[in-house]
């Protein structure tokens, strides 16, 4: 099969074409030919040597995959072979075929094509379990979601409108804030040129937001627990400025504040799998309704991936990038 692999740490000219021998379905997994597989910036920072896939895990790039069941290993129930499939992968995206934990996979939702379909797993997962069940957002309440044009933020932005919240956001330019509200935020703000903080606090009239999804970190802590209202949630999901920042446990204290944070590729196939069911159950008729949608920026041949990653970290990008096998 051709793969695409991270021949050494560097810039995205170290993606390389390649070939390798077809995986092999284990007990409890499926085979599945990839029709297509998400871009995320987990891929970027592997392949820049800085997020090493966990033990027993593939070490090609990609996290998520559509494409159709063509093999069953031993144990597997619910999938057959011809089956329609997303699916939720800790490594070995960028390839013609991948093998696949049976819980981690779903059918492809009605009316999304391959490429949408592809767009779903790791940011649906992602937010599901960060937003709704660590963070605890609820109809009625207000989150502000950082970098609202990313694959985690357009995603976020659509569900939590769609349960009930009232959205803020940031993003880097006006057309991007723009782009955002046509998503569903109330609220955007240029982070480059507003003071976010100031504004999400005069949005909700001094009270600040209850719940803060934030993948910047660093100097970002601080100010996300002076937004916070009383009792709010900061759910840290990543760091793209810093892991480090210095907090000021007195403001948490007053405020009775919680800070949670959480990564999904080392969870195992049952942790995943629940996410899964919890997704089938409440975002699968959502999804098939187009209340919410994958945003799809670009999708690039697999021999492109290289470019797809100038592109993920050139950050000009409004939702996903997928690439295209089949």
């Amino acid at each position: 099969m051709r793969v695409v692999e991270i021949t050494r740490c560097g810039p995205p000219d170290v993606l390389k074409l390649s070939d390798r021998p077809d995986p092999v379905a284990a007990a409890g997994e499926v085979l599945i030919d990839v029709a297509a597989a998400g871009v995320n910036r987990p891929d970027v920072i592997q392949r820049l040597g800085k997020y090493p896939p966990p033990p027993g895990a593939s070490d090609l790039p990609g996290l998520e995959v559509a494409g159709t069941i063509s093999a069953l290993g031993s144990g597997v129930s619910g999938f057959a072979v011809g089956d329609e499939v997303c699916a939720l992968v800790a490594g070995g995206g960028y390839a013609e075929r991948v093998n696949v934990p049976q819980e981690q996979c779903l059918p492809i939702p009605r009316g999304l094509s391959m490429v949408e379909a592809a767009a779903i797993p790791e940011t649906y997962f992602t937010v599901w379990t960060n937003v709704f069940e660590r963070g605890e957002l609820t109809r009625g309440e207000s989150i502000l979601i950082h970098g609202g044009t990313s694959g985690i933020g357009t995603t976020a932005i659509q569900l939590a409108r769609a349960f009930g919240a009232t959205v803020l956001t940031t993003a880097g330019s006006d057309e991007k804030c723009e782009a955002t509200r046509a998503l569903g935020a109330t609220h955007a703000f240029n982070y480059k040129t507003t003071d976010w903080v100031a504004a999400g606090k005069d949005a909700t009239g001094g009270r600040g937001v209850d719940a803060i999804l934030d993948i910047v970190g660093g100097d970002y802590l601080g100010r996300n627990l002076e937004l916070l209202a009383v009792d709010g949630r900061l759910v840290q999901i990543a760091f793209l400025k810093s892991p480090k920042a210095e907090l000021d446990v007195s403001v948490m204290m007053r405020k009775r504040v919680w800070i949670t944070g959480s990564t999904l590729r080392p969870r195992t196939p049952a942790q995943k799998g629940a996410i899964a069911q919890q997704l089938r159950q409440h975002v699968w008729p959502l999804l098939e309704a187009r209340t919410v949608r994958p945003i799809i920026h670009q999708v690039f041949p697999l021999a492109q991936a290289a470019d797809a990653h100038r592109l993920m970290e050139a950050g000009t990008h409004i939702g996903k990038l997928v690439l295209q096998l089949r």
